[in-house]
């Protein structure tokens, strides 16, 4: 039985050719609303008038949660939705710089939303809406025909999961969060 030995040098080249051909081919993650997409930009108006985008919250894992004041079934999953961010916010994760979420209302009403935020506790810093209803740009941009409808995006602007309610909110999280 004889075996061929292939010279250092020339492997070397082989192993250099092969990895740069690798990083050559790879390819940013397509933008979309599937687990794998790299999330869709949001930029909205903020609830003090200020604009306020996704990218900002990058480094961060973040809910994307689109509602509205008028909608019974969202104002019933906000509890569980300030429960995780109550819950998580000061985590310590696998490899984000911690836990926010970005609230995206559907509502047509600038009062009807502040109101909701302040009734139901929403008390973290994103909430955005174009004010447009339905019409919402970033709803049609998400793909969003009927609320709740939420995406968890990782660090780096990811979709890990979506349409999170009730106790998966938090099984999904909680594959993020750092184990001691």
């Amino acid at each position: 039985m004889s075996t061929m030995s292939i010279p250092r040098p020339f492997l070397a080249l082989l192993l250099g050719v092969l990895a740069f051909s690798a990083s050559a081919f790879a390819q940013e993650p397509r933008v979309g609303t599937n687990i794998g997409d790299k999330a869709p930009e949001l930029v909205l108006q903020g609830i003090e008038g200020d604009q306020v985008r996704l990218s900002d919250l990058e480094g961060q894992l973040v809910l994307v949660d689109f509602w509205a004041s008028w909608c019974g079934p969202c104002r019933r999953e906000n509890p569980n939705v300030v429960n995780a961010f109550k819950k998580y916010r000061k985590a310590k994760f696998k490899s984000a710089d911690g836990f926010t979420i970005a609230s995206v209302s559907l509502d047509r009403k600038q009062e009807s939303w502040e109101k909701a935020v302040k009734q139901d506790q929403l008390d973290w810093d994103w909430h955005g809406s174009d004010l447009a209803g339905w019409d919402s740009e970033a709803a049609a941009l998400y793909g969003v025909s009927s609320i709740p409808m939420s995406f968890l995006v990782d660090e780096n602007g990811i979709i890990v999961a979506k349409n999170l309610r009730g106790m998966e909110l938090h099984i999904q999280i909680d594959k993020h969060v750092e184990r001691l």
